[in-house]
């Protein structure tokens, strides 16, 4: 704390002085007065619900979904959970809750955007390429501003799949929603490279990294 706020040191070494700082730091399952231990219901050390992929806890009747299971903690997640919930309770028809290859952005400046593995992830399950690049796009070029915008493919030695996506730019957030529908078909990096770029946009780049900067 200085005179006129807080002193921030960024992983850069760079530092600035704000008037104030805000800690992101999660939140946990508020489940403490539900009664869960008298119904029967196992929580997990944070407190979390604990289900199967059904959402079922372990007594039959009682389902939970959303935050207070601390799964995939996204709304979009929970509505697929709810929705899921029905489908398997109401419906007849058992559907399992999907949690793979969900898209997901932080709205920081600039944004980032993710979805499936990341590097190491990916190398700790297999041989793989990565592909990424980072440049200072024609919007920001022209301006002469020095920012710089990151894209990153992580590829599948074996299957070609495409594992995972990392993009750091303006407007992540839409981009990721679009290359996660490709990701979660399965896309390879053979169908990356076989879609025309659109010129000129950032997220080209994503369809034209022809080698991988590194293997593992």
């Amino acid at each position: 704390e200085v005179t006129g706020g807080y002193r921030v040191t960024s992983t850069n070494g760079s530092e600035e002085v704000f008037e104030q700082v805000m800690f992101a730091t999660g939140r946990a399952p508020n489940t403490d007065d539900l009664g869960l231990e008298a119904a029967g219901v196992n929580t997990g050390r944070k407190g979390e619900i604990l289900v199967d992929e059904y959402s079922q806890t372990g007594v039959p009747s009682i389902y939970a979904i959303g935050d207070v299971t601390d799964r995939v903690n996204l709304t979009p997640v929970a509505i697929r959970e709810g929705m899921a919930f029905v489908e398997t309770v109401f419906n007849g028809n058992p559907t399992p809750v999907d949690h793979d290859l969900i898209p997901t952005a932080i709205f920081t400046q600039p944004e980032m955007g993710t979805v499936g593995l990341s590097e190491e992830d990916a190398r700790e399950q297999e041989p793989i390429e990565v592909y990424s690049t980072s440049f200072r796009p024609m919007q920001t070029a022209f301006a002469d501003r020095p920012d710089r915008v990151l894209m990153k493919l992580i590829v599948s030695q074996e299957t070609r799949k495409v594992l995972g996506c990392h993009i750091v730019a303006p407007g992540a957030g839409e981009m990721i929603q679009l290359a996660g529908i490709a990701i979660k078909m399965g896309a390879t990096k053979e169908d990356f490279d076989r879609t025309v770029a659109v010129h000129p946009t950032m997220s080209e780049e994503l369809v034209t990294m022809k080698t991988p900067v590194r293997t593992g």
